[in-house]
């Protein structure tokens, strides 16, 4: 680990702004995917920003009968909200399949949206990786390369790596917005469909966020009711990331949402899909997966996909 310095931030205005003018800072609160990638040398920052002060760690109603859920929440707190259980289960259910209750009694909102891809290749600094080093190349995409857990759709040329959240799966299918403060101390909205990019020619560039931009909080909308469910498929049984996650919200009359996980670059999901719904998981899955690229050794997917679908509208 390379030394860098650190100051506590009293305010999220205070922190945009400090990101800003150092160059080369970054934030922290939970520290639980960072700390690995300083450790590993694949993120370097000079200056850390600690952001656990900033009083960004409540959750309150909206008037609009949501929830804003502030960035500084931890994964365990949030899983475990009463009102979240009860309006919003998906989210919980989503939280509590996501790494070890060590980890989520520290990790927090904003933290699990930024985390890094957990691709092999990203993180053995002996590969090339365009994600950690543009214009290396994707050793995922070389001959004889693994790339069983990598994504089959939203991918490029350049990078192949999927986002690892299950709790931004969950967000998606219930249509969150991100808020944040800018360096300028301007708040700002984005819809959590808009936020992760897509990797094109610069997978390096994973959101939209904006030099020294903080998420501040997570905006729920108003409940919509309806049978909701998330189902991780994995390797074993726990502390895994997903092969494959799909998260589901059906209403009485067949109609509802429905968000991938373990499958691109982030929560994937689409109006058209959504509209398939009472056709069935197929009809969903060939829709939502149209135009899948998958590779050799995770072409699989899309019957995983397809058939925890199944399984999910058959018990709903």
């Amino acid at each position: 680990m390379r030394a860098f310095t650190y100051e506590k931030a009293a305010s999220p205005q205070a922190a945009a702004a400090r990101a800003a003018e150092v160059e080369g800072a970054t934030f922290i609160a939970g520290g639980t995917n960072l700390l690995d990638l300083m450790k590993l040398e694949i993120e370097t920052p000079v200056h850390l920003i600690d952001v656990n002060g900033t009083g960004l760690d409540t959750i309150t109603e909206t008037a609009e009968g949501g929830l804003r859920i502030g960035a500084m929440v931890r994964n365990t707190a949030l899983a475990a909200d009463a009102r979240v259980r009860r309006d919003w289960p998906v989210l919980t259910r989503a939280l509590v399949a996501g790494a070890s209750g060590q980890l989520r009694n520290k990790a927090t909102t904003a933290g699990n949206l930024l985390q890094r891809t957990r691709c092999p290749y990203f993180y053995d600094t002996a590969q090339p990786c365009n994600k950690r080093s543009p214009g290396a190349g994707c050793a995922a995409l070389t001959e004889g390369a693994f790339s069983r857990q990598l994504g089959v759709i939203g991918t490029s040329d350049a990078c192949i790596a999927t986002h690892p959240s299950d709790m931004a799966v969950g967000l998606r299918v219930l249509d969150a917005v991100i808020e944040t403060v800018t360096p300028a101390g301007l708040t700002r909205t984005i819809p959590l469909a808009d936020f992760h990019t897509l990797p094109g020619a610069t997978p390096e560039r994973e959101t939209v966020l904006m030099p020294g931009e903080m998420i501040t909080a997570v905006i729920l909308p108003a409940p919509v009711g309806g049978r909701q469910a998330y189902h991780k498929v994995r390797d074993r049984a726990s502390y895994a990331f997903a092969l494959v996650s799909v998260a589901l919200i059906r209403q009485p009359d067949g109609t509802g949402r429905v968000a991938l996980g373990g499958v691109a670059p982030r929560p994937w999901s689409s109006a058209e899909a959504d509209a398939e719904l009472p056709n069935g998981a197929r009809a969903v899955i060939a829709t939502l997966l149209s135009g899948a690229r998958p590779t050799e050794e995770n072409a699989f997917k899309i019957t995983l996909a397809e058939r925890t679908l199944a399984a999910m509208l058959q018990e709903a």
